[in-house]
Formats: C-alpha cells, structure tokens, sequence
C-alpha cells in the first residue's frame, strides 16, 4: 500500500509548463479563425447567396466609382498644376496625401480601439476563452487580428481606387504597384496597434473614466479638425482656390506633414515610389521610396511586440478589474424624458408608445449612443450656425450659384451622417435584442408592432434632429422660403427612406448571436445598407436640386440657352421631387415589407 503514488501538485494543476509554446499556441488559434471563416463563408454561399452577390456586386461598383473619381481629380492635377516630377506638383500631392492618410489614421485609431473592446471586455466568447489555458498576450493578439480586419477594410476600399489611379495618371514604374499593399499593409498595422494600446491603458489605469478619456479625445479631434477647416474656408473675396490661397492653405496644414507622422512616410513613399529618375546615377526613387517602407515595417513590428507585452502584462489584470467594479446605482434624475415622451406620443396605441420609450431609453442610457449623436451633430450645428460668408455679395450671379450649391450640399452632408448613425444603431436594433428576444416574443404585442415601432422611433427621433439643423442652415444662408420649404420635405423623406431601410434589412439579416453592435454594423448587412443608403440621399438630392438650381436661375438671371423652356422649369422642378417622394416610399415600403415577413418566422 505504501508504493500508491499519489500525484503531485504540479501534475493535478498545470499551469505554466504544460502549455503549449508560443508557435504552436498561434497555431491552434489561426486554425480556430480559419475553421470559423470557412464555415462563415460555406453558410452564406448555402443560405445567402443572393445577399452576397449584392454586397459584392455594390462594393465593386463603389470601388470602380472611386476609381474614376480619384482618376479625374489626379488628371485635373496634372493639367492644371504641374506634371509629374515638377516640384509644385510634388507639393500638392504631398498636401492631398498627407492630408488624406492622416485623417484616416486619426480614425482608425478610435475604430480599432472601440472594436478590441468590445472584443476583449465584455464579450461571452472572450470569457470562455479565459477558463483555457491560453496566454494573455495570444487573446489580446486574436482580438487584435478582428480588430486589424474590421477597421482597415473601409481604408483599402478606399485607399486602394486613389493610389492605384494616381499610378496609372502619372504612369508610374512597376515598382510602385509592388510597393503598393506592402505599404499599406504596413501603415494600416500602426493605428490599430496604438488604438489597441490606448484600449488596454486605458481600462487599465482609468476604467471608471474611459468613456469620458474618449469621449474628450473625440471631441478634441473633431475641434481641431473643424478648426483647421473653418479657417481655411475664411474667404475675404472670392479667389478661393486660388494660388495664394492654396499657399495659405498649405502652410495652415503644415502640422499634417510632420516627419514623425506615420501618414507622412507613407506619403514621400508613394510620391517617390511614382516618380522615375532623371538619369541620375544618385537618383534612385526605388530606393528613396524602399527606405520609407522599411521604416513603416519597422514601426508596425515594435508595436506588434509593445501590444503583446502590454498585453502580458494589463490584459487579465484590467479584465477582472472591469469585471468586479461595485455597480452604480441607476439615476431616475432623467426619468422625467420618459414621461415627456408619453406624453408626445400619445397620438400612438399604447404598445407601440411603450416599446418606443424602451428604445428611447436605451438611448439615452447608453453614453456611446448620444455622445456620438450630440459630437457630430452638434459641430455640425456650430458649422451651419456660422456658414453666413455669402451674404455681402448677394448681388453676384455666382455667389447666387454658390449659395444654391452650399444650401444642397449641407442637406446632403445631414443625410449622409444620418445614413451613418441609422447604419451604426438602427440597424443591429433587431439583432440587439439577441437571447433577450424571447421576452418580446411572449408580450401580448405582435410582431408587427415591435419592428413599427422601432421605425417610427428612428424615423421620428432623426427627423427632429435632422429638420431643425437643414432649417439653421438655410436661415443663415438666407435662401428663399421656396428652397426652406423643399429641403424640410427632402429631409422628411431622407429620415423615413433610411429609417425604413435600416429597419427591415436589419430584420431581414438579423444575428441574434453578436452582442457587438459595431460588428453587426460591419458585416454584409450593415455594409449593404451603408452604401444603398449612401445611393439613395444621392438619388433625392439630385432629383431635386438640379431642377430647383434651374428653376431659381431661370427666373433671376439670364443665362440662355436653357435645355429646357423655361415655362416647363416648374414641371420639372414637380417632377423631380414627385419622383423624390416614389423613390422614398419605395426604399421604405420594400425592406420593412420583407423585413415584417421574416420577422414574424424568428424563432429564438
């Protein structure tokens, strides 16, 4: 009896030693993410063939769209300013990338930092995963690698169609096509490795403050940006675009082209790289061009190695910390929103009018939602509140012109932002119920009430906002009641189409298994209902400003030859918005009808 071995604590608790090492342990977890790819991929190509193709389909479109946007721009450039290898021509497109490139870091840095979050802290796959033994550093790094993917594909739609013309414009050497996804690769690498940095710093050090910390670099962002903008766009007369304003400009944005900026290497790589030599012996702009990449590389490398040691070190500790924090207690200080909002709708059945305060109080519970909301709407309420610089040259047909332009563009830009905002919160509004959604199913209410009533709510809650902003805009430009009366309509129909379409394309693709509302937000779906979004406020928009830019002109100026007579303008100004308003009954009508039928067969 005395030979029974019993085992040894190391044996019965393994905890260091039996794990797997490092190489083999990336392994395990690239075949996990390959073997859920793959199985994403067999799904949609079983179950949604159809809604893939779409996406695809639009995607190329808008990617070819760009392609023969940025083409023309670049070719404007050549003619008009200087030709490729000029040196005024290098300072221009020095000023457009560097520009470019970092707004879209300054972005990306934000987008993959609120992604690693919500991947790595209150995720119920992350939670398992911590019962395994697994490294701190190697789910940091597989939540990184969702976070690369996510956040950088809406950067290589968009950078790719832009260097890949300015390529073929200046018809640069076969190196700078080689260069080209190595370059890109590694500069998309360096924001998201310092968003997942500041992620981990700071649920770290302040977790009871990180929705403030981001909230306040946002909104110290966006003030610079608007800042730098709002200056630029200062006129005194009107030679804007000019080549003294385009000096002043370039030295205003002078900060964008600093050398330690990451957007700033990757801008002389890609100038150099697309410039040939001038049979200098020294002049190699292959090599110039391959120095700016190795430090791009380099840079991308030490950060993949600080984001593992950060990860090592901070990532289970700001875990537990976040997980056991004492709860706050629930404020009722705002109920007093809720018993407004009753009383306004009261005009609505009674379970309609609960279940629109229960979206409206998620709402306003949820400080990612509003702070967002009151950010970009709120600049852009300082920006119509201030865009009066037209007003002492009203005499000249050209500022008349512009005027006309302006007051569209704002309508548009309102759309497009809105388009954003029901693409990021209305539309996972369905998914978002998720293992919840048996509690709605066993209400007394039908189905059809709960999807009406959250198009009602985005649709009415956006068109507050959206009204009041277009109406700021128009009493600052002064702009007839005419044109104030049209653009409240195409507002109308802008918040009621985009509604309607969040809305019954997120109940026809509804995932119930994602708790991230940004994920939801990027996957086919809310990618389909972007760019469809995006097609439709360009559709409404056209269809009415270019007869209201005739029709206003037809009767103040004399600019014949007219294509069409000018007694006929008023019936082309009838016919574009009726055809406004066709189009925004079909783009509402369509999804919520096919979103109601599929909502009523979910079973949860």
């Amino acid at each position: 009896m005395t030979d029974d071995v019993q085992p040894q604590p190391e044996a019965r608790f393994p905890v260091v030693g039996d794990l797997p090492s490092h190489e083999r342990e990336g392994q395990i977890f690239w075949r996990l993410r390959w073997r859920l790819c793959t199985s994403h991929l067999r799904r949609l190509a079983a179950e949604a063939r159809l809604r893939t193709s779409l996406v695809v389909g639009l995607s190329l479109f808008f990617w070819f769209g760009l392609f023969a946007l940025f083409y023309g721009g670049f070719e404007f450039v050549v003619k008009q300013v200087d030709p490729p290898g000029a040196p005024y021509h290098a300072k221009t497109m020095e000023f457009v990338f560097s520009l470019f490139f970092l707004s879209l870091l300054v972005m990306l840095v934000f987008s993959a930092g609120i992604i690693v979050y919500g991947g790595l802290y209150p995720s119920k796959e992350t939670e398992f995963l911590l019962t395994l033994p697994t490294r701190d550093e190697r789910l940091v790094d597989y939540r990184f690698q969702e976070a690369l993917f996510f956040s950088n594909w809406g950067f290589f739609l968009l950078a790719s169609p832009m260097m890949l013309a300015y390529g073929a414009v200046v018809h640069a050497p076969w190196y700078y096509f080689a260069y080209l996804p190595f370059l890109l690769g590694a500069f998309a690498y360096i924001p998201c490795a310092l968003g997942t940095l500041f992620c981990l710093v700071l649920i770290d050090r302040l977790p009871r403050l990180r929705r403030i910390v981001l909230g306040a670099a946002a909104l110290f962002v966006i003030a610079t940006a608007y800042r730098s903008i709002w200056r630029t766009l200062e006129m005194t007369d009107l030679e804007a675009l000019g080549r003294s304003w385009f000096t002043e400009t370039f030295h205003r944005f002078r900060f964008t082209r600093d050398q330690w900026l990451p957007s700033t290497w990757l801008s002389h790589a890609l100038i150099d790289a697309a410039r040939r030599s001038n049979n200098n012996p020294r002049d190699l702009p292959w090599f110039d061009s391959g120095k700016y990449l190795i430090v791009l590389v380099s840079n991308a490398l030490l950060l993949h190695v600080l984001v593992g040691a950060a990860g090592k070190r901070m990532f289970r500790r700001s875990y537990w910390g976040l997980q056991s924090r004492q709860a706050r207690k629930p404020k009722v200080a705002w109920g007093w929103i809720d018993r407004l909002a009753e009383t306004v709708l009261w005009v609505f059945p009674h379970p309609m009018r609960v279940l629109m305060i229960k979206d409206l109080r998620h709402f306003r519970r949820d400080p990612v939602q509003w702070s967002q909301f009151l950010i970009f709407f709120g600049l852009l309420l300082l920006y119509f509140a201030n865009v009066d610089r037209f007003r002492q040259h009203r005499s000249n047909p050209d500022v008349l012109t512009w005027v006309n332009i302006v007051s569209f563009l704002n309508l548009a830009v309102v759309g497009l932002i809105l388009s954003t905002f029901t693409t990021r919160f209305i539309y996972p509004l369905v998914s978002l119920e998720g293992r919840r959604f048996w509690i709605l199913s066993r209400l007394p209410v039908k189905r059809d009430t709960i999807l009406y009533s959250k198009f009602l709510f985005a649709a009415g809650g956006s068109w507050i906002t959206c009204s009041g902003l277009v109406l700021v805009s128009d009493l600052m430009l002064a702009v007839s009641w005419l044109i104030v009366g049209l653009h409240q309509l195409i507002c109308l129909l802008l918040c009621i189409g985009l509604s309607g379409m969040a809305v019954g394309l997120g109940a026809i693709m509804p995932n119930f298994r994602e708790q991230s509302p940004s994920k939801i937000a990027a996957g086919f779906g809310g990618t389909l209902n972007l760019v469809l979004s995006a097609i439709y406020i360009l559709l409404v928009v056209l269809l009415t400003a270019l007869p209201c830019h005739f029709y206003m002109f037809a009767e103040r100026t004399d600019l014949p030859p007219w294509p069409i007579h000018r007694g006929n303008m008023q019936w082309w100004l009838i016919a574009g918005v009726a055809s406004s308003t066709a189009l925004a009954a079909i783009v509402t009508i369509v999804p919520l009808h096919h979103g109601l039928k599929s909502f009523r067969k979910v079973e949860v």
